[in-house]
């Protein structure tokens, strides 16, 4: 073994530029594996992790309480399936007044849904009680929030504070708590709940099988059999919260393993091209080593050895930087996010690092194997007697037919020249046409983001936002009313449209939690430039929503449901179309609806859209001086989203182009190598360096051609794919504009993208293959 071991170190230090293009090609690849496997891995470990040790409910189910009673609930623990269980808890639907909302910090004013509870703990849903105690006795509550710093005994902990809820004494907030089932906004004690006349019951169920959306529907249906109709007021499956923390790490989860898996197949075809041209060139040394007494297998060892040695230093390195250049890109994934709620702190697995650094040495020696093989079957006579230069014939007929097409010598050579290597040439091409498919799937993804994040961000509708100034925040209040404002807005100066906009926080019949919904008042059709499916509300009690808020409630495109407002009045409204992205617990309705719910709503907010060319600076003035209440704010922000995708796409295609470039310009070595003799002959009769150059270049730029027009239509597939996933995994929708990213002349340039590799990774051996003088190059013979 200590002598495979020497003649490998003397063949990794003769082979220098193999060795590096190894490394390098390892090291690349292994960073964005990295991220690729590191994001997947966070994107759901974490949540699943807590959610098992905060026994988190599979099912919340609200029942009425008119319809069944509290002892009928209890024994449908009994019903086969069911692992665990708790309640069934009273549960009340209060309004939290404006006033008292802003007293809580994390809180907004509308529906609060309390439930009796006696302790934190329990079989399901155990509670994080990270603050003060449990609310045991009369008028004390506790308030679920996160746990945030500064919020359980810092300067804006709620904990000692008052909450004054309609026809009840002060309530004290004793306690603050975290759900990772997010059941409540609220728990009171038992006795204390009867004084809220709660009008539903919540059960909360575990399963024996719980992991699909099927199985869920299953064991509901389950428990539930036989109850009186309509007593299941809405039930919510903790997948829904689960996809629902995902969505925002899923929309780049897709698109990275991507890149992942293209730097993969990358260093596979580049490592073997490489082995193969180190057996070819080195058939002489594979004889000298069998000579001197190597057996078969150590003389595959030693070329398995000499190619193991920089994929494991570029493992090695490459996982590094991976976990270095993943930190910063989690966070800007995360950021957002809906982890703080249920405590999630994003951390990459060690088996990210792991695999990585341990696998891709695996995945080159394998790569390795086939083309090292041949040097196992090689007897010592042969390998000595063989040389290195490709054999003449298989060449010759193509040479000779090109020599009658009228094209320079130079360049007719340089075309024939792959055919001596067909194998190489195809690994070469292969290489180049991952590059171009890269660079394809790239910048259709950079178009399609781009478009998306003007869309979301309002580029085209609004340039001002003017905010109404209220007194509760110590803001001067505005002299002139809601409609008066809209009015005055539009006849300012450089005014195109004004749209008014107002909110209020209702909640879905049924369920807990409360959403707002958004009424738009005025303003021309911009605002459907959001649309992605369906229509847009042509009158009222029609709405239109994002994917997370249809995936949250489980609703499609034409469904109907109940609307409720904290005064008691209700609304039946139908989905009828949905936004390209938006919070699960947001909705947009026409300004009648929003009236409707609660009477004399006004709006807060104008969106202003200016003529083109205008001074965004002297409006904001001008706003400013007709009303000292209101406060414009010029739009300027980016949607964070979209430039982390196109500057991550950006950073990997860059890297994956330069390591296909990397396996041209060891193709071109090798061949340089293997023609010194040719050249030398070449040179002899007359060819100049500019010749030998062009002759270099254009038998690679030939290849890459060939596998630009084959990785055009690769990288195109690739991108259709990684959107249509980033729509399922993110709960996002691309309107077909945003898709429609390909045109003739773009396609054209990114197919002589592979032109654009080849000769990048080809010009330099080429020149220094020019250099040589025919006295070097035939001496070395």
């Amino acid at each position: 073994m200590s002598a495979v071991w020497r003649a490998s170190r003397a063949a990794v230090r003769r082979r220098r530029l193999q060795t590096s293009v190894i490394g390098v090609v390892v090291l690349v690849s292994s960073m964005a594996l990295v991220v690729a496997l590191g994001l997947l891995d966070v994107a759901s470990g974490p949540f699943d992790r807590l959610f098992g040790q905060a026994r988190g409910a599979h099912v919340i189910a609200t029942f009425d309480a008119a319809k069944v009673s509290g002892a009928r609930l209890a024994r449908t623990a009994r019903r086969p399936g069911v692992r665990a269980w708790a309640g069934p808890f009273p549960e009340a639907v209060v309004d939290l007044p404006q006033n008292a909302a802003s007293e809580m910090p994390g809180m907004g004013p509308g529906p609060l849904t309390v439930v009796g509870r006696a302790q934190p703990g329990g079989p399901v849903d155990r509670l994080d009680l990270f603050a003060g105690h449990w609310a045991t006795g009369r008028d004390q509550i506790v308030l679920a929030l996160p746990d945030a710093p500064g919020m359980g005994n810092g300067p804006h902990s709620p904990i000692g504070k008052q909450i004054q809820l309609p026809g009840l004494v002060p309530m004290t907030v004793v306690g603050l708590a975290s759900g990772v089932s997010g059941s409540a906004q609220a728990w009171v004690s038992p006795q204390q709940i009867a004084a809220l006349h709660p009008t539903t019951y919540q059960m909360l169920y575990r399963f024996d099988q719980a992991t699909t959306a099927r199985q869920i529907t299953a064991d509901t249906a389950a428990v539930t059999a036989g109850l009186p109709s309509g007593s299941l007021v809405a039930h919510q499956s903790y997948l829904t919260l689960k996809a629902q923390v995902a969505a925002q790490p899923n929309a780049f989860v897709p698109f990275l393993m991507a890149f992942g898996i293209l730097g993969l197949l990358v260093a596979v075809l580049i490592v073997g091209n490489v082995v193969s041209g180190a057996v070819v060139s080195g058939f002489r040394h594979i004889g000298v080593l069998k000579s001197l007494g190597f057996t078969p297998h150590q003389v595959v060892a030693v070329y398995l050895v000499m190619v193991c040695v920089p994929a494991a230093a570029g493992a090695a390195v490459g996982t590094a930087l991976g976990a270095v250049v993943a930190r910063p890109l989690l966070h800007q994934v995360f950021q957002g996010a809906e982890l703080a709620t249920v405590n999630v702190t994003p951390t990459i697995g060690s088996w990210v690092y792991a695999s990585t650094a341990l696998g891709m040495p695996a995945v080159v020696v394998l790569a390795a194997l086939i083309p090292a093989l041949r040097a196992h079957r090689l007897s010592a006579a042969r390998a000595i007697s063989a040389g290195s230069a490709p054999a003449g014939g298989r060449g010759l007929a193509v040479q000779r037919w090109l020599s009658g097409v009228r094209l320079p010598r130079s360049v007719s050579l340089g075309l024939g020249l792959p055919f001596a290597r067909p194998g190489r040439a195809l690994l070469t091409v292969s290489a180049v046409l991952l590059g171009v498919a890269t660079v394809t799937f790239a910048t259709g993804l950079s178009a399609t983001m781009v478009s998306y994040g003007d869309a979301v961000e309002g580029a085209d509708r609004a340039q001002v936002i003017v905010w109404r100034g209220e007194a509760r925040f110590g803001q001067t209040v505005p002299r002139h009313g809601d409609a008066a404002t809209q009015t005055l807005l539009r006849r300012l100066p450089r005014a195109a449209d004004v749209s008014a906009v107002g909110y209020a926080h209702v909640r879905l019949l049924g369920q807990s939690q409360d959403v707002a919904i958004e009424g738009d008042r005025g303003g021309r059709s911009a605002l459907q430039d959001d649309l992605a499916r369906g229509r847009w509300m042509r009158g009222p009690g029609e709405v239109v929503a994002s994917g997370r808020f249809l995936a949250e409630y489980g609703l499609r495109l034409g469904g109907s449901f109940v609307l409720a407002a904290a005064n008691g009045r209700q609304e039946r409204v139908t989905l009828v179309g949905e936004v390209m992205s938006g919070p699960s617990d947001w909705m947009r309705a026409d300004w009648a609806t929003v009236t409707a719910l609660t009477p004399g709503a006004q709006a807060n907010q104008y969106w202003v859209r200016l003529t083109p060319g205008s001074d965004v600076g002297a409006f904001v003035k001008a706003v400013r001086a007709v009303d000292p209440g209101l406060h414009p704010d010029a739009k300027t922000s980016v949607n964070a989203g979209a430039v982390t995708v196109i500057s991550s796409a950006t950073v990997l295609t860059v890297m994956l182009s330069v390591v296909a470039a990397m396996g041209v310009f060891n193709t071109v070595v090798l061949s340089a190598r293997e023609r010194r003799r040719d050249l030398g002959m070449l040179k002899s009769i007359g060819m100049t360096p500019r010749q030998v150059t062009v002759m270099m270049v254009v038998s690679m730029a030939g290849l890459g051609l060939l596998g630009g027009l084959l990785g055009l239509p690769l990288g195109v597939a690739a991108y259709r794919v990684v959107v249509r996933m980033t729509e399922r995994s993110a709960h996002l929708a691309f309107p077909d504009r945003m898709l429609d990213v390909w045109h003739p002349g773009s396609m054209a340039l990114q197919a002589l993208a592979g032109v654009a590799i080849a000769a990048l990774g080809a010009v330099i051996p080429a020149r220094a293959a020019a250099r040589q003088t025919i006295a070097r190059v035939l001496h070395t013979e």
